[in-house]
């Protein structure tokens, strides 16, 4: 979905030069900063080098994990700001999009991503949640085999928000309330004016008083126009989908989103919808680039995610359905990117840092926020562009968290 003039026509880029904010990349965090600014009723175009709705970055697919369990107490906050972000967005759409599942954290003995962070951080911000031992987890959830030394937790809220139908909504809204949404319509060239901001594609050049770049695995290549060198990470990822023999036990309401907390680590999904199941290798994939991926997936990747699944829940893994490929875009410290370009006050980067989907309709607003009133109640201090994992000479990686 695009966003049309009265007439019907595709908006020409040469009718309006002059804007509020310009947003390239309209993945989540993209849509949901222009519906955000629409709302608010700024002036703001979104440009997109694809499709809507492609699937070369990271924010197609059907589902992602939403949870409030995270290793420090600012997530954990963050978290659930988000919870009540996608409220919002629901009361505002008048369409359901969180499923509540509960959220399950195991933890082996020794575990790679130790657990008292996390059970300090959600005790810190008054979260309840339960410390589960193997024999009360496989009690609980029958599938499960654990040995005797795997520890779970259990958080009720944990659950799935939709990954592209998310993002289509968020652009169908941002379109509603006035936005203007390009597709199709690649970034060639950005360029720092003072105060102002001038943006080239290849149909016209547009200027803006705040840019967003919210491009992901492109972020690199459109902030070193700026003279900017971030250190970012991209890999190819990829997941895959089950169908098991008894769907029933592993439905909504019977089964919780799962985290195995340890290198390597994995996720899942209960069935929805449908009759099969989605799980991954978190960051298990090989470094890429953006143009360099490949769309096919990895076998030895599929063989770790089916060996794991037949150790630790071999009913899940049933017939393989089929698997597919995403873009993690990875900070050293893992940490979202969220706040102005250092020596580039009118250019804000937004980086979701392979976990910020969750995160995104309230991204969308701080980023609305800060373009429209310089400033943001949400303290974004710790995904500062300029902190230390992002600007030391050598930094060193852990995206185990």
């Amino acid at each position: 979905m695009t966003a049309r003039d009265a007439d019907g026509d595709r908006p020409s880029p040469h009718r309006r030069r002059d804007w509020d904010v310009v947003v390239v990349g309209l993945g989540a965090l993209g849509s949901a900063a222009v519906w955000a600014l629409a709302r608010a009723g700024a002036r703001v175009l979104g440009l997109e080098q694809f499709a809507l709705g492609h699937h070369r970055g990271a924010s197609h697919d059907h589902a992602r994990i939403i949870r409030r369990s995270y290793h420090t107490a600012g997530y954990v906050r963050l978290a659930g700001l988000a919870y009540a972000a996608w409220a919002e967005l629901e009361w505002e759409a008048s369409e359901r999009l969180v499923v509540t599942t509960g959220g399950l954290d195991l933890f082996p003995a020794g575990s790679a991503i130790p657990p008292g962070p996390y059970r300090a951080s959600l005790e810190a911000c008054g979260v309840p949640y339960q410390w589960l031992d193997a024999a009360e987890v496989m009690r609980r959830w029958p599938a499960f085999q654990l040995d005797a030394d795997v520890h779970g937790l259990w958080q009720a809220d944990g659950g799935i928000v939709p990954a592209a139908r998310g993002t289509r909504l968020l652009q169908r809204l941002a379109a509603g309330g006035g936005a203007t949404l390009l597709d199709q319509v690649p970034v060639t060239a950005v360029r720092d004016l003072g105060t102002s901001v001038e943006v080239v594609t290849a149909g016209a050049t547009f200027r803006t008083a705040w840019l967003l770049l919210c491009a992901d695995a492109w972020t690199g290549d459109l902030v070193a126009q700026l003279g900017a060198d971030l250190p970012l990470v991209v890999t190819q990822e990829q997941f895959s989908y089950f169908r098991p023999a008894d769907p029933g036990a592993f439905a909504v309401g019977r089964f919780p989103v799962w985290i195995w907390m340890d290198d390597p680590s994995f996720y899942g999904f209960p069935v929805w919808p449908g009759a099969a199941l989605k799980a991954a290798q978190d960051v298990g994939g090989f470094q890429v680039t953006a143009t360099s991926r490949s769309f096919d997936p990895d076998p030895a990747a599929a063989g770790r995610l089916a060996g794991f699944l037949r150790t630790r829940l071999p009913a899940a893994v049933g017939t393989h359905d089929h698997s597919a490929t995403c873009l993690y875009t990875l900070t050293p410290d893992r940490d979202l990117v969220l706040g102005p370009l250092p020596g580039h006050d009118r250019v804000l980067v937004a980086l979701g840092a392979a976990h910020g989907f969750k995160f995104a309709p309230l991204l969308g607003r701080v980023l609305a926020d800060l373009a429209l009133h310089d400033g943001t109640e949400v303290d974004i201090t710790p995904f500062a562009v300029n902190r230390p994992a992002l600007t030391a000479p050598d930094p060193r990686a852990n995206y185990l968290v």
